[in-house]
């Protein structure tokens, strides 16, 4: 097969979910929805937790983080996808797959660490309840972000730059609505066995160490409960850990069912449907499951959304 530098690449090909032309138009429809639906969402959550005093605390902190991060992570993606749809053109160039290869690892890897970080955060306040204030201190829980943030940027540069040492076949076309790293990998004429090998082991590390944390995390907090005394306290424990609990179980079942999809089945459409479930729809999901869940926040929500209706009428 002829081969060419990836020096010359100018542009990759996304084909998308389906190249059904009666599809398009719904698949816009519902991906456009469903983004706004993200950036609201996540920008409310943010909103009700600067607006209230009340929650300023570490968790809810750390929630502001995540809800920026999701914004961020659809953003990386889906708008790409709503362009190419409306106007009937598949490429991006070989700079801005790269780009958008490079922030989807970031966001990705980032709420992977955030999920981690929260859960430590539940792990301090239910198992040493006493010493919350003194281990939570405020440059505490902002150097757990920052170096939540420098680890995924370290990684995501670190797989953008291998993908650099690559030649591309003259088969440019990438089965998928984003530039996902394996399936650029794939397209490589070169050699891609150090890639390979990265993506495994940075998945195991920074994939495996702090799903190891939140487990660490929970089964500890699950021991603490049983042991208290009262059925009120132990309900006030999980309610408290119920919502990071489920986006916990979002994230990771998503993440699972893409790993499965992409293991067991040769047809790179059923993985980027599989993929939609991992990058989309934990984030859009996430504020309501918090927004529910949550009675603090959901007072927060009504007094934000109460002063907007005073000022709308003024």
């Amino acid at each position: 097969m002829e081969t060419t530098n990836h020096t010359a690449v100018l542009e990759f090909l996304l084909l998308g979910l389906t190249e059904d032309p009666a599809l398009q138009p719904l698949i816009f429809s519902l991906f456009l929805s469903v983004y706004l639906v993200t950036i609201l969402g996540n920008l409310l959550i943010i909103l009700a937790v600067s607006s209230d005093s009340r929650l300023h605390t570490p968790m809810y902190s750390f929630l502001c983080s995540l809800s920026f991060n999701d914004i961020c992570l659809s953003t990386s993606t889906v708008p790409k996808m709503l362009v190419n749809l409306q106007t009937q053109d598949q490429s991006i160039t070989y700079t801005g797959c790269l780009c958008q290869m490079f922030f989807v690892l970031v966001f990705a890897y980032l709420e992977n660490f955030l999920l981690a970080v929260m859960a430590y955060d539940r792990y301090v306040a239910v198992c040493h309840p006493l010493r919350y204030t003194v281990i939570m201190l405020p440059h505490f829980w902002v150097l757990l972000v920052l170096v939540s943030v420098s680890i995924s940027t370290v990684d995501a540069l670190l797989h953008t730059l291998m993908v650099l040492r690559l030649s591309f076949c003259t088969d440019l076309g990438i089965p998928h609505f984003f530039c996902e790293l394996a399936q650029v990998i794939r397209l490589a004429c070169s050699d891609t066995s150090a890639d390979n090998v990265l993506i495994y082991v940075a998945t195991c590390i920074f994939g495996g160490v702090p799903l190891s944390g939140i487990i660490f995390s929970y089964v500890h907090i699950v021991s603490s409960v049983l042991r208290m005394p009262s059925s009120e306290g132990k309900h006030k424990a999980f309610s408290t850990c119920g919502s990071h609990l489920s986006v916990v179980a979002l994230f990771y079942g998503t993440g699972a069912g893409l790993y499965m999809s992409s293991a067991f089945t040769d047809s790179p459409r059923k993985t980027a449907v599989a993929s939609v479930m991992y990058t989309v729809v934990p984030q859009m999901l996430n504020p309501f499951i918090y927004s529910l869940r949550n009675r603090d926040l959901k007072e927060a929500l009504r007094s934000l959304m109460g002063r907007k209706m005073v000022y709308s009428r003024i």
